[in-house]
């Protein structure tokens, strides 16, 4: 099937369209109903009477946006109509959930006139908490943005009109940062004079070009202060007029710095490109077909030519959901009373800054891994980068808050936590372990120093604070990684090849020596970053340590486990998996270091898994899991779990509920723990799941991961006598700091 038939199906399966409604709150039980309805409704809907703001307080008006259109000029479809439209704008919905989880209902209103548009958007006002217009045709939709801003008091955004305007600004601070030339000097050339050519001149004023230097051009030309003087443009078109001699687009071209192109397909060619400035800009966005294919425009020259498109196959993709859902998410969480210029240019700054930093590594699988990096094929962050969510929504609500449009402010350090939670549960439970090693940082040792993951990773934690890296490897090898990755910083470097390695071979040596080491083995044994690493932290002279990314894990966890140890009154060490889902956070137990463990083993893991949680800030409930529930089979396998859950309950020293042997829905599901089971000492399902052994810890886990739809973090190392962590191959950057968080955590809870 070609593409066209592909997306038929695709809109038309089972339920059809791309959006539902679903509720929030219980609706299990009568109680549940009479709360959601009547009678219960009545008590907030007389809290709005009495104070209409309680809106944002009792209802969803505070996290939703209606998509409004009258279809009059769709994507490149032209004038389809309200209904043909509503497709489109509920693909406006599924971005705005999907980046930033703003709710949205799609507007098709069947309405050309402007006042028309202009009166029933107005009289919805009680419903949203903003609204985005969307593929309405110019020059109406300026009138209908402008009197809805001036009638409503919460944001109205054109997104046709602003959205390329913010995106493109983004990557033309970026581009003139690269070809080392002043925005305010600019000559500037535009192929449209449409909505979104005319807020986008408008915007690149904001941002600090000068509008003397901008030409515009439409069908019929240069808009010249000639032709609107004699009414051949309208008064939008006439803002552009410049005093000039008439002429066409290549006319315009020569000699320019930037080109802009809001047109048609295939109207420039190469020797309009060659006859612009030095390092040429072109923004080549019409869609599908730039003004100028991308490669026809960077081999015209033999200078740097910065190409940006509205295209995805092409670097520099020009994409408006970079803007609209982080703009109306710090919009509304400030529940401001517009989208201003302010708020724009902050988000345009933050795209520009964002796409100066290091990429995550899913950004860079999810684009076939190119190369990412700041330079003339990356001027602006892709549209997946989750990170722009976090940087532009607090621009925004800043910006909202100091141009005084706000009705509320922000404490930013916590806006931002709640933002990742948007997220997942994952992101929010790591950002109380990454607040918490922020608070006092610790020295991580990263065994595996010269990889570029490591280097990365080692900028990320200097950069935010939150440990300080030390990386063992080739010293040069670090430097070139750093040195190609523009990463600017000064990483403290352990090189196992410069020497002054034998204080760590006597301790190796001192550690060893009953168990088969000599002291010239000792020597050659600290050449290797992992048993270096273990014998800096055992030591002292580091307080974490990091390994695995390029070793299989038995043989990563042996070094730390020769060396280090596990912990006092502990004998065994294990391996734990943070499941998050939607709503549900639960630790897995073990999953990747004791094959077959005992009654002894199992209770040691439980308590050391229970610590684990309580640095995440959950009160661990733990259950001890089997096939069996409380004695309903009796078997060697049962019975080591169920002993275990018994000296569990024996120890004094626990402080926490725990109960099995049980079932693992027995576990996780409230009502069989309070209905069946009534007498069980969990009355809550549990957080902390104990497996009877290896194998099925590393099932489960991974059949929650990939069926169940939770996001793993770890594996985290407990039991160690300091911290260490094992990374598993493959593990991300995000992973890599991650767990270097949670070792700094572990550390300072350690007094290390």
């Amino acid at each position: 099937m070609g593409l066209d038939e592909d997306s038929l199906e695709y809109h038309r399966q089972d339920p059809p369209g791309k959006l539902e409604i679903s509720t929030t709150k219980p609706t299990n039980t009568q109680r549940d109903l009479s709360l959601a309805y009547s009678p219960g409704v009545a008590a907030p809907c007389m809290a709005i009477h009495e104070n209409p703001d309680d809106a944002y307080t009792y209802t969803s008006k505070g996290n939703l946006v209606g998509v409004v259109s009258n279809g009059s000029a769709v994507l490149g479809l032209g004038d389809i109509g309200a209904q043909a439209s509503k497709p489109v704008m509920e693909g406006k919905g599924v971005l705005f959930k999907r980046f930033a989880d703003i709710d949205v209902f799609d507007i098709e209103l069947d309405q050309q006139d402007p006042g028309d548009i202009v009166r029933s958007v107005t009289a919805m006002e009680p419903t949203f908490g903003g609204i985005n217009l969307e593929d309405i045709k110019a020059p109406e939709c300026f009138e209908i943005e402008e009197r809805l801003r001036e009638e409503m008091s919460i944001p109205v955004f054109h997104d046709d009109q602003h959205g390329t305007a913010i995106i493109s600004g983004a990557a033309l601070l970026n581009a003139c940062d690269i070809a080392g030339k002043q925005l305010g000097d600019l000559d500037i050339v535009f192929s449209g004079a449409g909505a979104s050519a005319i807020a986008t001149a408008r915007f690149y004023v904001s941002l600090g070009a000068t509008r003397e230097n901008i030409t515009m051009c439409d069908s019929s030309g240069i808009i010249t202060q000639e032709r609107a003087e004699a009414g051949d443009v309208n008064e939008f078109k006439r803002e552009f007029a410049r005093d000039v001699p008439e002429g066409d687009l290549a006319t315009a071209m020569e000699g320019a710095d930037v080109f802009v192109g809001l047109s048609i397909g295939g109207i420039v060619d190469e020797g309009m490109v060659r006859s612009m400035g030095e390092n040429p800009i072109i923004f080549a966005m019409a869609n599908p077909d730039p003004e100028i294919p991308y490669d026809e425009a960077k081999e015209a020259r033999e200078d740097t030519v910065i190409m940006a498109t509205g295209r995805s196959d092409y670097p520099n993709q020009v994409n408006n959901v970079l803007g609209f859902p982080f703009i109306f998410r710090g919009a509304l969480d400030v529940r401001a009373t517009e989208i201003n210029e302010e708020m724009k240019v902050a988000a345009a700054e933050a795209l520009a800054t964002l796409a100066r930093q290091d990429v995550p590594d899913s950004v860079v699988k999810a684009y076939g891994d190119q190369p990412l990096q700041y330079g003339p094929e990356y001027i602006i962050p892709k549209p997946v980068d989750p990170r722009v969510l976090f940087e532009v929504a607090p621009a925004v609500a800043r910006a909202a808050v100091e141009s005084d449009v706000a009705r509320k402010d922000l404490e930013m350090e916590r806006y931002v936590d709640r933002l990742e939670a948007r997220l997942g549960k994952s992101r929010e439970m790591m950002r109380v372990v990454l607040n918490k090693a922020k608070s006092a940082p610790k020295r991580v040792v990263l065994a595996e120093g010269g990889d570029e993951k490591m280097v990365r990773a080692a900028y990320q934690l200097l950069d935010q604070g939150i440990a300080e890296p030390v990386l063992v490897g080739d010293r040069d090898r670090i430097w070139e990684q750093s040195q190609r990755l523009g990463l600017d910083f000064d990483p403290e470097i352990v090189d196992p090849e410069e020497g002054n390695l034998e204080a760590y071979a006597d301790r190796l040596y001192e550690l060893r020596r009953r168990k088969g080491i000599t002291r010239r083995e000792a020597g050659e044994l600290v050449q290797d970053g992992n048993y270096l690493g273990s014998v800096m932290v055992e030591m002292g002279d580091a307080d974490a340590m990091l390994t695995g990314l390029m070793h299989h894990y038995p043989s990563a966890l042996r070094p730390p486990l020769q060396v280090v140890g596990t912990a006092d009154g502990v004998e065994h060490a294990a391996g734990v998996y943070m499941l998050t889902f939607k709503n549900r956070v639960v630790f897995c137990a073990d999953t990747t270091v004791n094959q077959d463990p005992d009654a002894d083993v199992l209770a040691e893991v439980a308590k050391q898994t229970a610590k684990l949680a309580e640095r995440f800030n959950v009160d661990p409930r733990v259950a001890m899991l089997s096939y069996s529930d409380f004695g309903s089979v009796r078997n060697e396998g049962t019975a080591k779990v169920r002993e275990a859950a018994r000296r569990l309950r024996a120890d004094a020293g626990i402080d926490f509920p725990v109960d099995g042997e049980m079932q693992a829905d027995t576990a996780v599901v409230e009502e069989m723990l309070t209905d069946t089971y009534e007498f069980s000492e969990l009355d809550e399902p549990a957080n902390v799941l104990v497996f009877p052994n290896l194998e099925a810890g590393n099932i489960a886990y991974k059949l929650l991961q990939r069926l169940g739809g939770a996001e793993a973090i770890g594996p985290m190392l407990v039991g160690m006598d300091r911290p260490v962590h094992v990374l598993q191959r493959g593990d991300e950057v995000k992973d890599i700091v991650n767990l270097a968080g949670v070792a700094v955590v572990d550390a300072q809870e350690n007094g290390e």
